[in-house]
């Protein structure tokens, strides 16, 4: 799909293409942490952490009570693990039995300013999912047939609800990003980022 299609004016477009200019800039609608007061399109404010599995789970719930055959996916970074309300949110869908929920977890260690191992150990991240009542998919997140082989398995097939832990290495294919911590929050020079695209396009193209 053309990026107009997506953010350009007119029926399909949420706002211009040319505003993506203002990201992260004082007064921006784009900044850090979407907010659905002033920008079209999005449904849940986000900012504070854990806030995404729990509204996942209000939500695979809702399609349970309904008897719904919809399918409830929740994306987090393994930093995320650290709230407490991750946690809640998990032991609640494996009470319920979530089976139309599938949370993928992006494992590199890594999250802001240092690692999780350093932060609040993580480990055995597998079992502390499945003692919360989730079945447990270990795969390589840069591997795309990997994960659609554990994604497209239906839910009505499953009576728990499903952690994918995908394990990756954060700025996978840029030198100088490669699991460094601190582009977190990094921003690349121009320079840095067609040294980025370089390496980036001679990866595709080997």
């Amino acid at each position: 799909m053309h990026r107009r299609a997506l953010f350009g004016a007119g029926a399909g477009g949420l706002f211009p293409v040319e505003e993506l200019k203002t990201y992260l800039q004082p007064g921006s609608r784009l900044n850090g942490h979407p907010n659905r007061t002033y920008l079209p399109g999005v449904e849940t404010n986000t900012g504070p952490l854990g806030h995404g599995l729990p509204v996942a789970v209000g939500v695979a719930v809702a399609g349970q009570i309904d008897a719904a055959d919809y399918h409830v996916f929740a994306l987090t970074g393994d930093g995320e693990l650290q709230e407490g309300s991750m946690w809640e949110a998990a032991m609640f869908a494996g009470h319920r039995g979530l089976g139309n929920l599938t949370v993928i977890v992006d494992r590199n260690g890594l999250q802001q300013g240092a690692t999780t191992e350093d932060t609040n150990a993580l480990e055995p991240l597998a079992d502390k999912w499945r003692a919360f009542g989730w079945d447990v998919e270990e795969v390589d997140g840069h591997d795309p047939a990997a994960l659609l082989s554990v994604l497209a398995v239906p839910a009505s097939l499953r009576a728990r609800p499903l952690c994918v832990i995908a394990r990756t290495t954060k700025g996978r294919g840029v030198s100088f990003m490669e699991n460094q911590v601190g582009w977190h929050h990094g921003v690349p020079s121009d320079a840095q980022l067609a040294q980025a695209f370089a390496e980036l396009d001679a990866e595709l193209q080997a």
